[in-house]
């Protein structure tokens, strides 16, 4: 892979400089008039697409890596500290089912993606690849092109840049769908109506600065516990993308039955939101542009005729059976980038209640998906 900006893909500290830094004004940004209308995790994105597509920083580097597979487990537990199973286990119900009706959008996506975009005699492989990543995330993107044994690195690459591209800017359309005022006239907006009355509240106690120096190491060891444990499981279980699971599994449990205890930290859902903006961050860095208009411009409009068809059924059934417009937007974003990028979602539009059913949905996705995507795959091949 060839590399030829300001600043390389080595360059560790200044990368991880850019990112902290880019999440760090994003939400600085976010409290001005301007940046209130786009969001912290648009900016963010925005920020970072604009550096790597301009050959400020690298689209590939170790230090996004290491967001993707260190900052956004630790940030999980610690952003469900509080969670209490038995107060939110309600609310996974109908998320679920919007979950599953993105599954099935994004499955009528591809046999109509497949039918219109000639891709000769690897469509179908990639028919399955790009169903697998939008039916649970991109997490399935490797795993399904293992299994349908699409080997070429053009193909794949041009794949993963055409999928960051489409999902940097899916990311900002789902953002932007709670504020469009036509939708909120269509659909329940319970959850962004709970948002808005207390977010005066909210953040009253994020400027608080209640988190003191204990809070901050008990948070902190508690996650990489937590983590530790959930990662060791899935080594030895062997099965990937369980990890995350596991984590959710035990910060879930221990929040429920330690419940009061777990109340008392404070502060360690700032640290996690941090995290989660930092993330947003190396998603923006990883979408070139300039790979995609090289090797396969194709690809994207595969990409996007997926995710708008995925878009179209999905807010379809969702009125049919009278959901919520967040459980919707959370689901679908379960559905195209899996329960981090979900439960970050969740966390930054104020949705408490969906976090946890963020990540159920979107960790049923990483179990299924490259089992579904790979299938249609070799449905579609028999055509």
């Amino acid at each position: 892979m060839f590399e030829n900006t300001l600043i390389s893909s080595e360059q560790h500290w200044i990368l991880w400089a850019v990112l902290i830094s880019v999440a760090a004004f994003s939400l600085w940004a976010e409290k001005t008039k301007w940046g209130s209308k786009l969001s912290a995790v648009v900016i963010a994105i925005l920020g970072t697409f604009l550096l790597s597509n301009f050959s400020i920083i690298p689209n590939e580097a170790t230090s996004y890596d290491i967001v993707w597979s260190y900052l956004v487990p630790l940030a999980i537990p610690m952003l469900l500290f509080k969670a209490n199973i038995k107060r939110i286990i309600k609310e996974a119900g109908p998320t679920l089912l919007a979950f599953l009706f993105g599954a099935i959008g994004t499955a009528i996506g591809t046999v109509i993606a497949f039918a219109i975009i000639p891709l000769g005699e690897a469509g179908w492989k990639l028919a399955a690849i790009f169903a697998s990543t939008y039916i649970g995330g991109s997490m399935n993107y490797i795993a399904a092109a293992e299994a349908v044994q699409l080997n070429s690195p053009e193909i794949l690459t041009a794949g993963v840049a055409a999928d960051n591209l489409v999902m940097a800017v899916y990311f900002i359309v789902l953002f932007a769908l709670p504020s469009i005022s036509i939708l909120k006239k269509i659909f329940p907006t319970a959850h962004q109506d709970k948002a808005d009355n207390s977010s005066e509240t909210k953040n009253a106690a994020l400027e608080s600065g209640d988190i003191n120096l204990m809070d901050l190491g008990k948070s902190l060891a508690i996650a990489f516990s937590i983590c530790a444990v959930g990662f060791f499981l899935q080594d030895v279980s062997g099965i990937k993308g369980s990890g995350i699971l596991i984590i959710t599994a035990v910060v879930v449990l221990l929040a429920t039955l330690f419940h009061k205890q777990f109340e008392q930290i404070n502060g360690a859902d700032k640290i996690g939101t941090f995290l989660m903006q930092i993330f947003f961050a190396a998603i923006g860095a990883s979408a070139n542009i300039y790979v995609v208009l090289n090797y396969g411009p194709v690809l994207f409009v595969f990409a996007a005729i997926i995710l708008t068809t995925h878009l179209v059924f999905i807010l379809a059934a969702g009125r049919i059976f009278k959901l919520d417009l967040a459980e919707i937007v959370i689901a679908s974003n379960a559905n195209m980038g899996g329960p981090t990028t979900a439960a970050a979602m969740a966390v930054a539009r104020k949705w408490k209640e969906l976090v946890i059913p963020a990540i159920l949905c979107g960790t049923l996705g990483y179990a299924v998906a490259t089992f579904l995507g790979v299938a249609l795959g070799y449905w579609l091949k028999s055509f």
